[in-house]
């Protein structure tokens, strides 16, 4: 079984539709998405319905949560600009979007491959390659599988816990160039996601990226009524410029 897992979307929808392409290139049999899907990006609704024209599988992220639980975020993120756009976007989504959200599963298990967004017990945990062995057999809560995968900090990786691969496939939709723990990221001009493949007690992971136009990136921005509209064009043509 090949299984495609693209995570962290953002509403970027020409960032979804290049990954959709090379993941056909590639090929798959299962195309499962991660979690994070509708904010912070300019393209919710065109996002969301793409999965839902794909009959996608989908993981439910903290941003995911935010927008069916919206008291929710107060206890995450203390940035007004967050809050405010997160708060815009789920003024603007229609009831078929949320319901559409409100079916996002907290974790799924795939043949040989336990997914989630965050940790397997948290959607809002860093789970990253330098987190110490002790405290990732806490965020693990038990779980065992011969590959587990999530997203969340945005950042790709490929370790090895305990005899099991642990995977990040990345951002879609807003790639950092390194860990962001409180401060504005640098996004990275390309989208990112994973193909694990899984026959009997063998695993394959490849962590792949699909090159952007910044300047396409940053147009797509416009017309967006958001709080985060221009700081996030900012961030695209800082990408474009690099």
């Amino acid at each position: 079984m090949r299984i495609a897992l693209i995570s962290d979307l953002h509403a970027n929808a020409l960032a979804l539709d290049a990954v959709l392409v090379d993941a056909r290139r590639a090929g798959y049999d299962e195309l499962v998405c991660l979690g994070d899907v509708a904010t912070l990006g300019p393209r919710p609704g065109a996002v969301l319905a793409r999965l839902r024209e794909l009959g996608c599988r989908c993981i439910l992220g903290n941003h995911d949560e935010f927008i069916l639980d919206p008291p929710l975020i107060h206890r995450y993120s203390e940035s007004p600009l967050i809050v405010a756009s997160v708060d815009t976007t789920r003024a603007a989504m229609t009831a078929e979007d949320v319901a559409f959200m409100g079916t996002f599963a907290p974790t799924l298990s795939l043949g040989g491959v336990f997914l989630y967004h965050a940790t397997p017990r948290s959607n809002t945990e860093d789970l990253l390659a330098t987190t110490p062995a002790e405290r990732v057999d806490v965020m693990l809560d038990g779980r065992q599988a011969l590959v587990l995968a999530g997203g969340h900090t945005h950042l790709q990786m490929l370790r090895q816990h305990r005899g099991m691969l642990i995977v990040n496939s990345g951002s879609v939709g807003m790639p950092f160039q390194e860990y962001a723990s409180g401060g504005p990221p640098v996004i990275l001009p390309h989208a990112e996601y994973a193909i694990v493949e899984v026959s009997g007690g063998s695993a394959t992971v490849e962590l792949r990226r699909v090159a952007l136009d910044a300047r396409a990136l940053a147009a797509q921005v416009d017309g967006w009524e958001n709080p985060l509209a221009s700081p996030l064009r900012g961030l695209y043509l800082a990408a474009a410029a690099a």
